[in-house]
This record gives C-alpha cells, structure tokens and sequence, in this order.
C-alpha cells in the first residue's frame, strides 16, 4: 500500500511539474509574442483551464499524501467529492456555451447538484457525530 501510494505521488508529481512548466511556457509565449489579452475568451479559456488542473492535481496529491502519511485511513470520500467538484467547476469555466449541446449543459449541472447534495450530506454526519461526541460524558469521568 505505501509502495503503491508513493508511486501514485512521484505520478502525479511530474504531471504537475509538466503542467507548471507549460502553463509558464505558455504565458511567456504570449506575453513575449505580444498576444497576452485576458479579454480574449480563448485566451482565458486556455490559461485559466491550465491553472485549474494544476490545482486539481495539487488537491488531489495533497490527499494521497494524507493516505500516506496516515492521517487518514484511506483517501476521504469527502475530499474526492470536493475535488470532483473542482473538475466540473473547471469544466463550466472552460466550457463553449456554443457548440456544447444543452442536454450535456444539464447533464454537469445535475452532476454538480448531485455532488453538494453528497457533500452536504456527509458534512450533515459528520457534524452530528462531531456533536454527539461532545455531549458524551468521558469515560474517565
């Protein structure tokens, strides 16, 4: 398990090295060529979705490394969920209104609803436990 958790972050590790070096890359490509216009949708688009997936990467190798170093059993569904939500919320933020069929539109936006309503959900039950563990008397007591 930890052999493979370490894999899985020297993985992730370069993805994110790669990713940062073109994003860099990218911007000193347009900000040299004199083409940098953060009014240009495609632009923003490009940028924006680049950074986006670095910090979904990040997210996403921070919770490894919590598996990893046993703060957590395993990988917390809570924190999937969250980074699942981060994925879609870069989907809607790169997404062509235009050519993306209304159907699809819909389709991420149930996912989205979907997703908080789990979250929510496993807040709610956390936060009962959370309050349920308060109100005991300790043992020791």
């Amino acid at each position: 398990e930890q052999i493979v958790t370490w894999i899985l972050t020297l993985c992730i590790a370069v993805i994110i090295a790669i990713a940062l070096f073109r994003l860099v890359a990218t911007i000193f490509q347009l900000l040299v060529f004199g083409a940098l216009n953060p009014l240009n949708h495609e632009e923003f688009e490009v940028i924006f979705g680049m950074i986006m997936t670095l910090l979904i990467a990040m997210e996403f190798n921070h919770s490894i490394l919590q598996a990893m170093e046993r703060l957590h059993r395993v990988i917390q569904v809570k924190t999937v969920i969250l980074i699942s939500i981060l994925a879609l919320a870069r989907k809607f933020i790169i997404l062509n209104m235009e050519a993306t069929p209304a159907l699809t539109i819909v389709a991420l936006g149930f996912a989205v609803i979907a997703l908080g309503v789990v979250y929510w959900l496993l807040r709610e039950r956390e936060d009962r436990s959370a309050t349920e563990a308060k109100g005991k008397p300790n043992a020791t007591e």
